[in-house]
């Protein structure tokens, strides 16, 4: 049962990706919503303007799905233990990076969507983005840390 505590949610918000690379989020679809939406805050951009906004709106999407898959899985690798270390980072971002290929592999079999080289690398990049940010975290609490403890021994003296 720890293993599934720690897991849980990497696996849940595998699923969570998975069901966005169905047919129902495919471009077409989602263009329905977010042009519109689009077209309401920016009333006097060309149609193509909305197009390219979409465009990269679903674009920051597969950098943020992969990004917050990447923490998720870190967690779980880490199996409750403090601090980073770079072989935790590169087993995540191999995790991230399978699971991107798998995911593209798969949306090759789904109607409306295409399988793309280019969003596995955005969705790698965005899970090498989570393990930057978990490292400069970590560094920037040692860093605090060790000046609290300066601090303190400054303050006895």
């Amino acid at each position: 049962m720890t293993w599934l505590k720690r897991w849980w949610p990497a696996l849940v918000w595998a699923l969570v990706i998975s069901g966005l690379s169905t047919g129902g989020f495919s471009s077409d679809n989602t263009s329905h919503f977010i042009v519109p939406f689009l077209h309401w805050l920016l009333p006097s951009a060309s149609p193509q303007t909305l197009d390219f906004l979409h465009h990269i709106i679903r674009k920051c999407a597969h950098l943020t799905e992969y990004f917050i898959l990447s923490l998720l899985i870190f967690r779980g690798i880490r199996a409750g233990q403090k601090g980073w270390h770079l072989r935790w980072a590169v087993t995540t971002i191999l995790v991230v990076a399978c699971y991107a290929a798998l995911d593209e592999y798969h949306q090759s079999f789904v109607p409306g969507r295409t399988a793309a080289v280019g969003d596995a690398l955005i969705d790698i990049s965005g899970g090498i983005a989570a393990m930057l940010v978990a490292s400069l975290v970590v560094l920037w609490g040692g860093v605090r840390k060790q000046r609290r403890g300066e601090e303190a021994t400054t303050q006895q003296k």
